[in-house]
C-alpha cells in the first residue's frame, strides 16, 4: 500500500506540472515552464521510487485459516472485513452467488483494467448472469479449500516463467515451484458474530519466488492496488445485500 500512495502521489504532482507547464499560476509561484517542468520530474521521481520500492516479506505465525495453509509466505496482500447480520451458512451462501453487476463498479474497472478490449469470459469480462467466483474458477482461479459455511479459497497464478505454467492443482500450489513464479490466492473467511451475525473477511496474498517475479508483480501491483482494494470493498457489501435480502439462497 505504501508504494503504491508514493506511485499515486507522484502521478498527482506529475500531472498538475503539466498543468501548470501550460498555465503557469503566480499566485502558486509557478511563474515559468522551468518551474513547472521542475515539479513534473519530482513527479515522475516519485513514480520510479514507488515503483521499484523492495517488497517484504511477510509470514505466517500460526496457520488458522485455510489461506494459511497455501500461502503461508507472501509479499502483497490486502484485507477487508465487514460485519453481516445474517448467520453463517446464509452468509457463504451470498458469496458463492454474487454476481459481477451486484458490485458496485466492478465491470466499470475491469472494463478499465483491460482497455475496454473485448476479450472472452473471464474474471475481466464477468458478465452479468453466473455468480462471479464460477467465472473466476472457470478462467484461470481454481478452488483451493472450499469448506461452507466457514471459508472459501481461490489461487491462480499471476506470473510464470515461459513454458512454466503448466495445469494449476491445490496439490501443486503447496509445492516449492521452480524460480519465477508468482502466485495469488483469495479468500472469503465467514466467521459467527453474535446471535444470526457473521464477521466477513476477505483477503488477497501474492507470493513472488524469485526477485525478478518480485519486481515484475510489484509494478503491477502497485498500479492496480486503489482499484483493487475499492473492489474487494464492493464485493463484501454486495455480499451483505444479498444475504439480507429475504429471497437469498
Amino acid at each position: 500500500m505504501f508504494g503504491s500512495a508514493i506511485v499515486y502521489s507522484g502521478l498527482v504532482i506529475t500531472t498538475a506540472g503539466l498543468i501548470l507547464f501550460i498555465n503557469p499560476i503566480e499566485r502558486l509561484h509557478i511563474r515559468s515552464r522551468p518551474q513547472a517542468l521542475a515539479i513534473v520530474g519530482v513527479g515522475a521521481m516519485l513514480v520510479v521510487i514507488g515503483l521499484a520500492l523492495p517488497a517484504p516479506e511477510s509470514r505466517v505465525g500460526k496457520t488458522e485459516t485455510r489461506l494459511d495453509e497455501f500461502v503461508p509466505v507472501w509479499q502483497f496482500s490486502e484485507r477487508h472485513t465487514i460485519k453481516i447480520d445474517a448467520p453463517p451458512a446464509r452468509v457463504f451462501e451470498a458469496i458463492r452467488h454474487v454476481r459481477a453487476n451486484e458490485i458496485s463498479l466492478f465491470n466499470t474497472l475491469t472494463w478499465i483494467r483491460r482497455g475496454g478490449r473485448k476479450v472472452p469470459e473471464s474474471i475481466l469480462n464477468a458478465g452479468d448472469t453466473v455468480p462471479l467466483l464460477d467465472v473466476a474458477t472457470r478462467s484461470g482461479f481454481i478452488y483451493l479449500a472450499d469448506d461452507p459455511p466457514r471459508e472459501v479459497v481461490i489461487g491462480t497464478v499471476v506470473v510464470a516463467p515461459p513454458g512454466g505454467r503448466g495445469t494449476l492443482t491445490p496439490e501443486r500450489f503447496k509445492t516449492q515451484l521452480a524460480p519465477g513464479f508468482a502466485v495469488a490466492a483469495m479468500n472469503f473467511l465467514v466467521t459467527p458474530d453474535g446471535p444470526n451475525a457473521s464477521k466477513v473477511s476477505t483477503e488477497t496474498r501474492v507470493f513472488a519466488n524469485s526477485t525478478g517475479s518480485r519486481r515484475r508483480f510489484a509494478r503491477y501491483w502497485r498500479i492496480i492496488y486503489p482499484g483493487s482494494a475499492l473492489i474487494r470493498r464492493m464485493w463484501l457489501r454486495a455480499v451483505n445485500r444479498r444475504a439480507m435480502k429475504p429471497s437469498a439462497p
